[in-house]
């Protein structure tokens, strides 16, 4: 095969991988088909609010993008808090119910549907940049370079996004395909590792392993003492440098251009 042949095929393996990603979240957001998975998002409280802290830290006035924005989430937060703030996604369903949101809420936040790899921004375009199990979709070479070029000097990415190191974890996944996209790719050290050739710092943080063992309670009396029992253990067991913390379930990443 030559050059040119290889470059057409690679190019349609691009299109079809795009698109594959827009018609499984069109289900998603349209037929909610990831509903059965919400119990184990009950044990998930601390993840989501740091992610959300170091996301809308002194946001007023700033440009935010959300990153695989879905119906909307920190667009509309960083748009509550004073941003200028604007989602996008590659989903056609999920960007029409972020709209429909927009308008009956009354909040100024803009939403398009856009390549997450290679969107139609300028380049510098934000201050924060951020998005909630958008990277291991994606393609990351190509979405890390995107990210730090929309970025202006000192801008900051954040994302909470799943890693693939713990063997529970990913038993499960290999039960439930159909969950999940085919080609989807739960972060390893190796894409964090290349995270750090994009930005001038990169600061990981880990969360959720044996707080998991709760998620059977959550309906319980018992759920919240063992939820705060287990997530003291995960803190000793994900600390910044032990090297247990490659087992956790979540990672949020924060990345400074």
């Amino acid at each position: 095969m030559d050059a040119h042949s290889r470059k057409t095929s690679g190019d349609t393996a691009e299109r079809q991988r795009l698109q594959r990603e827009a018609e499984y979240h069109d289900r998603r957001f349209g037929e909610n088909t990831r509903s059965s998975t919400d119990k184990f998002y009950a044990i998930t409280q601390t993840s989501f609010a740091w992610y959300h802290q170091r996301l809308l830290e002194n946001v007023s006035g700033l440009r935010v993008l959300e990153y695989g924005c879905g119906p909307g989430d920190i667009a509309f937060a960083a748009a509550q808090l004073g941003a200028v703030a604007h989602g996008i996604d590659i989903s056609p369903v999920a960007i029409n119910q972020a709209r429909e949101h927009a308008a009956g809420s009354g909040l100024h936040a803009a939403f398009s549907v856009d390549n997450a790899e290679q969107t139609s921004f300028a380049d510098a375009s934000f201050d924060r940049i951020g998005g909630s199990g958008i990277l291991h979709h994606l393609n990351l070479h190509k979405a890390y370079a995107e990210i730090a070029r929309l970025l202006r000097p000192g801008g900051r990415a954040v994302f909470l996004e799943p890693l693939g190191h713990n063997p529970l974890i990913n038993a499960y996944r290999d039960r439930t395909p159909l969950m999940r996209t085919e080609d989807e790719h739960p972060l390893l050290r190796n894409d964090l590792r290349e995270c750090t050739r994009h930005f001038s710092r990169v600061r990981p943080r880990f969360f959720h392993c044996l707080s998991l063992a709760a998620v059977p309670l959550r309906n319980t009396a018992a759920f919240r003492p063992a939820l705060a029992v287990l997530s003291g253990l995960d803190r000793l067991l994900l600390s910044a440098h032990a090297p247990t913390r490659w087992l956790a379930w979540m990672v949020v990443l924060e990345c400074e251009r």
